[in-house]
């Protein structure tokens, strides 16, 4: 039987090919894009050949559908409350577009544009940012909306999502969660929210191109305002004209699903849901762990963000371009080094970066 490890090793290699010259790169840059295991490589050969041969693209709509379920298996929710997208920015713009005027909309203080930017183009919506360690706390009873990042992008701090909710539904309030830079390494509850939504190239290890949202049973008084032919309840015959009814689920809310993105996907999330995320969450948790203790004992202090798979140290963002030439990919986000840590990295990763910053 396959252990973590051995799967692991099977599906990534190291990025610089042998007797290429380049040096042995050391990839800590998920919070960006994830790797691509080599069974997704393949999947994506596979459907790329099926288009140049001319064959029937059934298989690439089956995977999108696996993805879907597979997906919702990992946000804990049903397959039905799984819609398919394109970007987190776009399910926030349906979100955005069913307020009312005037609907208050509290968020946290610099999370990423694709959570807050359709609240502030509305132009008739409060908007209101609060740190987000006062986010719960926040919630007042003319609150209309929450939206968050599970994990914040720029620094990795965990929202307290069980407080949120508590708050929430005590002020009648919804939620919207971004898991962008959380699915995949921290387990979800997704059907403790009315919205979240996550994309697929990070911590999911599949393609650019799909981003998933999750929405209640009853909708959450949403309208699909970019639905097409996808959308329908009957797709196939609902090519021409305006769709006459859309789907009962949440595909009402499916834009044009990017084929070779979900071909791909599919065996991505197959490989999560076989490691199982509570592994992958214990790997990359104790990484991240290690990277801090290293920290400490060379004189920086990262951001604190405990439990989280992401770190961000203040002041060393500059030596993003000296470390990615020694072949160590990490990120400059507002001047902090930003680490991530993911099931493809080992110790060995963490203490290369280590012996880097403390050159």
């Amino acid at each position: 039987m396959d252990t973590f490890e051995t799967l692991v090793r099977t599906e990534f290699s190291p990025a610089a090919p042998a007797g290429s010259g380049a040096p042995a790169r050391t990839f800590l840059n998920t919070a960006s894009n994830g790797l691509l295991p080599a069974r997704t490589v393949a999947a994506l050969h596979e459907a790329a050949l099926l288009r140049a041969e001319g064959r029937p693209q059934t298989p690439l709509f089956e995977d999108v559908e696996a993805c879907r379920a597979a997906y919702a298996r990992l946000a804990g929710v049903p397959a039905a409350r799984v819609a398919l997208g394109a970007s987190v920015a776009a399910h926030t713009a349906v979100i955005a577009a069913s307020l009312p005027a005037g609907a208050e909309v509290l968020t946290a203080e610099d999370d990423f544009t694709s959570v807050l930017n359709a609240f502030h183009l509305r132009g008739d919506l409060k908007v209101r940012a609060v740190p987000l360690e006062r986010i719960a706390d926040a919630v007042r009873p003319d609150t209309a909306l929450v939206a968050v990042s599970a994990a914040q992008s720029a620094d990795g701090r965990i929202a307290d999502l069980a407080a949120l909710r508590e708050a929430a539904t005590a002020h009648g309030a919804r939620t919207y969660v971004d898991y962008s830079q959380a699915a995949g390494w921290l387990p979800m509850d997704a059907a403790r929210h009315d919205f979240t939504a996550a994309v697929s190239f990070k911590w999911l290890l599949g393609p650019h191109g799909a981003a998933f949202f999750t929405v209640p049973e009853d909708f959450g008084g949403l309208t699909p305002v970019l639905a097409g032919w996808v959308a329908a309840e009957r797709p196939w015959d609902s090519c021409y004209g305006p769709v006459t009814e859309l789907a009962h689920s949440a595909r009402r809310f499916d834009l044009t699903h990017a084929l070779f993105t979900y071909a791909g996907l599919r065996p991505s999330l197959e490989l999560l849901e076989g490691l199982g995320v509570n592994a992958v969450h214990a790997h990359d948790t104790a990484l991240a762990d290690r990277f801090r203790d290293g920290l400490a004992a060379l004189g920086h202090q990262p951001v604190p963000a405990p439990g989280s798979a992401i770190v961000s140290v203040p002041g060393l963002g500059a030596r993003q371009p000296e470390l990615s030439r020694a072949g160590i990919e990490v990120s400059d986000r507002a001047g902090n080094l930003r680490a991530a840590f993911h099931l493809y990295n080992t110790a060995a990763d963490v203490d290369r970066l280590l012996d880097a910053l403390s050159g």
